[in-house]
């Protein structure tokens, strides 16, 4: 079962080094811990920064492929999770509230 900490990362709109200052540690040992084989401990960390639940930094298994693009306005949003489809909904409501 793989990481998916980077993905969350860009789903709650930070970047590596905000979550490491958030965590206390400098982006590059975060990195390390993304791409390596992060402890429990750190793994608590980053989910509690993200504010996740622990088990979302992890892949879920599949149950639905879902690929493909929507066009609104003059941008166009790739599709390949229901994840992508909420933040595209909340990005939308946000802006027309």
């Amino acid at each position: 079962m793989g990481l998916r900490i980077k993905e969350v990362i860009k789903e709650k709109g930070m970047t590596v080094q905000t979550l490491a200052d958030k965590i206390g540690i400098n982006r590059v040992g975060l990195s390390n811990h993304i791409n390596g084989n992060p402890s429990v401990a750190v793994l608590e960390k980053i989910a509690a920064a993200l504010e996740v639940p622990i088990q979302e930094l992890f892949e879920k298994e599949q149950k639905e492929n879902i690929n493909g693009y929507i066009e609104i306005g003059n941008e166009i949003f790739k599709i390949t999770s229901f994840q992508d489809i909420r933040n595209i909904i909340n990005r939308f409501d946000s802006d027309n509230s």
